[in-house]
């Protein structure tokens, strides 16, 4: 029996490929590539599709876990792809576009679209690219869309988050979760507590104009009801003055009648490590309880779109 360092690379990247071959029985999948937009209003991310596509030759294979949960019951599909060559686009492309395969589950017409989160180990000899992730979401499918035309025109959150996203003269500021690929400081991260938004002593009034026509069109809805909510900024490349200089900015902000503090804020240091350069980040963090009208934060909204337009990113 030959063992492994006596095995050439050749003869078991030959070997590995017959194997695939016998799996994917000579199938291929193709990718179709989607480019990242986001609306500045909210930072929402959304994927919209392009006429790009590519061909594959591998071997993929899923499995199926059921999940049922309070607001979804689904089947979570993890894949695993394996290619005899690497599949360059891939790693070509930049944060701003990204590839999803399609792939037939049953005699259905259901297909499964799938987008790759990571490679897996590659191992030199073997010459064999392993991707893998999770099938897209059902819930989340609707972020990815057929074409531009299908944006929305208004914001998607309902409660504070333009009014710090607004806050941008010194960094950028990113809603929580949504920041972009390896982006470098200084920036600023907002992060809405979702169980913490409440109102503050009166029931709603909405002021409805209607119902515009198309129902995609984008309608002014002012609605007088103060609410609160607990919000946590992230400051990431910040010194001292300049997190002291945002403080300053947000309590000038706050004389406006754009939002109110409930409590006293301070600047706190917080502690980030990485071993591998034995150092910590300037990392800071804020956290505010914010009173306001939903119709400042609409306002502060619209001023966004105005200003900013839709983020289309191409590659």
């Amino acid at each position: 029996m030959a063992l492994i360092n006596e095995v050439t690379p050749s003869s078991l990247q030959a070997a590995l490929d017959a194997g695939i071959d016998v799996l994917d029985r000579d199938e291929t999948v193709v990718f179709t590539q989607y480019t990242k937009s986001t609306i500045p209003t909210d930072g929402y991310v959304f994927w919209v599709k392009t006429l790009n596509t590519i061909t594959v030759k591998g071997s993929l294979h899923y499995g199926t876990e059921r999940l049922q949960e309070e607001d979804q019951t689904i089947g979570s599909n993890d894949v695993v792809f394996s290619s005899e060559e690497e599949v360059t686009a891939f790693n070509a492309v930049s944060p701003g576009s990204m590839w999803v395969g399609s792939w037939p589950t049953d005699a259905s017409g259901i297909n499964l679209q799938v987008a790759f989160a990571k490679r897996g180990h590659f191992y030199q000899n073997a010459q064999v690219w392993h991707y893998t992730g999770f099938a897209v979401y059902p819930a989340m499918s609707a972020q990815l869309i057929a074409s531009a035309g299908d944006l929305p025109t208004g914001p998607i959150v309902s409660n504070s988050l333009p009014i710090w996203l607004s806050q941008n003269s010194l960094a950028p500021v990113y809603p929580s979760f949504l920041v972009p690929d390896n982006v470098t400081p200084p920036y600023i991260t907002a992060h809405i507590s979702p169980e913490k938004t409440e109102p503050v002593g009166q029931f709603p009034i909405y002021f409805w104009p209607g119902n515009p026509t198309p129902m995609t069109d984008l309608q002014e809805m002012n609605c007088d009801q103060l609410i609160r909510d607990y919000v946590r900024l992230t400051l990431y490349g910040f010194t001292n003055q300049m997190a002291i200089q945002f403080y300053v900015d947000l309590i000038e902000l706050s004389k406006t009648d754009v939002f109110g503090f409930a409590n006293s804020p301070v600047i706190r240091d917080e502690k980030r490590t990485q071993p591998e350069i034995a150092a910590i980040a300037q990392k800071k963090t804020i956290e505010i309880e914010a009173n306001y009208y939903q119709a400042a934060a609409d306002v502060i909204a619209r001023r966004l779109i105005l200003s900013a337009g839709m983020k289309l990113i191409f590659p």
